[in-house]
């Protein structure tokens, strides 16, 4: 087998990179030694093709089980002198920021990249927060690529000026960054790791409050120098036009939106342009400039308002006259930015017609997928059994991974949700506030991510719940990446399996079964055991992910199910489990086999209506 593309020694070369793919072109060409996440869309590619390709001994790299253990091993790494990646999505920093905030006091001689994938628009989260916030609030160099070649040259970028600072350095997309494809230029592949040895020094690596003080100053020495790189960076650039005192100032994938708009309005010598790549801290010299030769100033950015808002300040402390203008009822803070949204805008600014106009023969109303637990997932066996059992008479606290489609009808099983982990602490702070019924379900990464503790907590202060562990062996929502729960033979020798059963009951919990989540009749049975105890009990409810079984364990079931009798049993099977292997036909019921997994919760549902059969042709 051959090398791998990104592994090409072929400088000059081009190739077609997603963005994420290009991040990893980017560390490698920068010499990056350690790599650490925890698995989140859109950031999710990166870490998993810097384990497809292998790296020829390059680097270190691992799913660490949360992001404030991932952020601690590589801001480890990057004290012990290795250049170092971390990679999460946007709300994936707000668990890691305890060490990032101390860490930008403190520096990192080896130097650190923290890659932030925002998701504007909520494609796969359940918040739009902007991080460039935290590039403001922690005191953070930040670049913001806005294509697949800037995705690669702004992370070697990072990590350059990591090292010169000793400071870390945030690298934020957001989720078209990440996903879009684009052309990229192969640079120089280092010949070995360059470590920085380290040098003990408690007086600023031990940030007691004394020390703390003096490398708040050290920070901001290095936020201004940052500043000065920043006027000269080549991630900063200007087009002047002649004749226009008009001028637009964007950043991030916005400059893209902008460059379509422009060309689609055939409005490219209508105003100046200042493109930001590097936009925190502020090239202020640049702006300066910018200002006093503009007597309007448009400020594009996706997301929050920071930038209109530090132009704004900005201008107000030079003196600057042009009138800064920026979000406004067309683009706004919510959502994503299009090319159509931006030309909206830019016509409005300019005050001239818009020529947008709708594709020739484009649908208005195009049909919707709405989300759905898989066919033969174990989960909505799981819910059914919970239907059955508890119905609305309790409240359910969900969490973050698959499961949390347990919220559409027919099954109904998510009330609430706050994060990572919140469903065993807040299902918790519930039942104690209003003394109902509460029901939590987590799943075996999101256990190991953060639900531990809430455990720990939950049996310490004597709260009450029935907590479902929803055991599918896999990170399944982000692609299948490995957590502590997986067997050891699908972990390999890499890392150790760890057993949650031990796990609950080394944390206190006496009440405890472990049941295969294809065991209807199973979990009904421990559910209705556990309903009315008090107390903190666990259910483990264990059966491989269908997705992952299928393609990397290759455990296919040759059965199939299949309507044997149309009866009142039938129709309830198809309202109260609503697999999505079954179809009407007519007004017959029936299931399509090209779907149908084989788990056979429809034979306990209904067992008179449905039955099973050989595949056709059989799968191995």
């Amino acid at each position: 087998m051959g090398k791998h593309p990104l592994l090409s020694e072929a400088q000059g070369e081009k190739i077609l990179l997603l963005g994420n793919e290009a991040i990893v072109r980017g560390a490698l060409e920068a010499g990056v030694g350690m790599v650490t996440c925890y698995p989140g869309t859109p950031s999710s590619e990166v870490v998993d093709t810097f384990r497809r390709i292998g790296g020829d001994g390059r680097y270190s790299m691992e799913y660490s089980i949360n992001e404030k253990v991932a952020m601690e091993v590589a801001c480890g790494a990057a004290l012990g002198g290795a250049k170092s990646l971390v990679t999460m999505k946007h709300v994936g920093l707000n668990v890691a920021a305890d060490p990032l905030f101390t860490t930008a006091y403190t520096g990192l001689p080896g130097g650190l990249v923290v890659l932030s994938a925002d998701d504007p628009g909520c494609h796969s989260s359940q918040n739009e927060q902007d991080n460039r916030g935290y590039a403001r609030l922690a005191g953070l160099p930040c670049f913001e690529p806005a294509c697949a070649e800037e995705a690669r040259s702004m992370t070697r970028a990072a990590f350059a000026l990591s090292r010169d600072l000793e400071q870390p350095v945030l690298l934020r997309t957001t989720t078209r960054v990440s996903h879009m494809r684009g052309p990229v230029t192969l640079h120089k592949l280092p010949d070995k790791k360059e470590l920085v040895d380290f040098t003990k020094n408690p007086m600023r690596f031990v940030p007691l409050p004394a020390v703390a003080r003096k490398r708040h100053l050290a920070l901001r020495e290095a936020l201004q120098k940052a500043s000065e790189i920043a006027d000269q960076s080549p991630f900063n650039t200007e087009t002047q036009q002649q004749n226009t005192s008009l001028g637009i100032i964007c950043s991030g994938v916005a400059r893209a939106y902008l460059a379509d708009a422009l060309a689609s309005g055939g409005w490219e010598d209508k105003a100046n342009i200042l493109e930001l790549g590097m936009t925190w801290p502020l090239p202020e010299k640049r702006l300066s400039d910018f200002l006093n030769r503009c007597t309007r100033v448009l400020v594009l950015e996706e997301g929050a308002d920071f930038l209109e808002r530090d132009v704004r300040a900005l201008a107000q402390r030079i003196d600057a006259s042009a009138t800064i203008e920026g979000k406004n009822e067309i683009l706004t803070e919510c959502g994503e930015y299009s090319r159509s949204l931006v030309m909206k805008r830019l016509a409005q600014w300019f005050d001239c017609p818009c020529p947008l106009k709708p594709a020739a023969g484009q649908s208005q109303e195009l049909p919707m997928r709405p989300p759905n637990l898989c066919p033969g997932c174990s989960h909505r066996a799981v819910y059914y059994a919970a239907r059955k059992v508890f119905g609305d008479d309790v409240v359910y606290s969900s969490d973050i991974g698959c499961y949390t489609l347990g919220i559409m009808p027919p099954l109904r099983t998510a009330d609430f949700l706050f994060c990572m982990g919140s469903s065993v602490s807040g299902g918790s702070g519930f039942s104690k506030a209003s003394g109902k019924k509460v029901v939590s379900f987590i799943g075996d990464s999101t256990f190991f991510h953060s639900g531990m503790t809430g455990l720990a907590n939950a049996v310490f202060n004597h709260h009450s719940l029935l907590l479902i562990i929803l055991d599918n062996g896999t990170t399944a929502m982000t692609g299948h990446q490995p957590n502590p729960g997986m067997l050891q033979e699908s972990l390999g020798e890499g890392c150790t399996h760890l057993d949650i059963e031990q796990i609950v009951r080394a944390l206190g919990v006496t009440a405890c079964k472990k049941i295969a989540a294809y065991n209807v009749r199973g979990l009904m049975k421990a559910m209705t055991e556990y309903s009315d105890c008090d107390g903190v009990r666990v259910i483990i409810a264990e059966e491989p992910c269908v997705l992952y079984a299928r393609r990397t364990l290759k455990k296919v079931s040759n059965n199939v199910a299949y309507v044997a009798e149309q009866n009142e049993d039938t129709r309830r099977c198809l309202a109260e489990l609503a697999c999505p292997a079954f179809y009407k036909d007519g007004e017959n019921i029936a299931v399509d086999e090209t779907l149908c997994s084989g788990c056979m919760v429809c034979l306990q549902v209904a067992p008179k209506s449905f039955k099973a059969k050989k595949r056709e042709g059989g799968r191995s």
